[in-house]
């Protein structure tokens, strides 16, 4: 993933995402991480849900911008990469990771997938948005493998379908998986946006896990 480019990308653009965030109900007092948490947007809103959240992302300047909102503490936030991070095995209720899988080269995607697993807890849910192969930004950028593109801020994309994502989480009971589409007008002409969206259950008990 291009550390340094996100680094860039929040230390002179400030806060990336300004829409509304979309979150699936949380029960109060569920352990939820939100795996590139950028700037603590999605934090927020969990915390006034009452869960226990912890952001974690892998550009320090993100990390930054989280510390400067006030309901937010730095032992909250914790600065590590997505592939491998440092707690233990089944310590989640919930797993968040929005666009951030697809930031990756394929290698780096299974990584990712597979910890973001053993990370969720018996019965617990992973709850990610990639987006869609569909999406008007899938052909824009050099091709550096199937679906991913490379562009001028330096930054990969991996532009997903469906079965690919069903794959990654192949040891996850799937809750749902859809493609969901939206019309974006610029200078009058109608262009379709699209991400993936997708919710898997881990259906292991205490006794048993998928990855130790």
């Amino acid at each position: 993933m291009s550390r340094g480019g996100w680094d860039a990308e929040y230390r002179h653009r400030g806060r990336l995402y300004r829409g509304e965030v979309r979150l699936l109900p949380v029960p109060r007092g569920s352990s939820v991480i939100d795996i590139g948490c950028g700037d603590g947007r999605t934090l927020r809103a969990l915390t006034n849900q009452g869960c226990s959240a912890i952001g974690v992302d892998s550009a320090r300047s993100a990390l930054i911008l989280c510390r400067e909102l006030h309901w937010l503490s730095s032992p909250d936030l914790i600065h590590a990469d997505a592939g491998c991070l440092p707690f233990r095995c089944r310590s989640f209720d919930l797993v968040l990771m929005f666009h951030v899988i697809g930031h990756g080269l394929l290698h780096e995607r299974k990584t990712i997938a597979t910890e973001a697993m053993r990370l969720t807890a018996p019965g617990g849910r992973i709850h990610l948005r990639v987006f869609s192969q569909e999406d008007l930004r899938a052909e824009k950028g050099d091709l550096v493998e199937e679906g991913t593109r490379l562009r001028k801020n330096g930054l990969l994309t991996h532009y997903f379908t469906e079965t690919e994502v069903a794959s990654l989480f192949s040891g996850m009971e799937p809750v749902s998986l859809e493609t969901v589409r939206w019309s974006l007008t610029v200078r009058g002409t109608p262009l379709q946006r699209a991400e993936i969206e997708a919710v898997f259950r881990n259906p292991f008990t205490n006794s048993h896990s998928m990855v130790e």
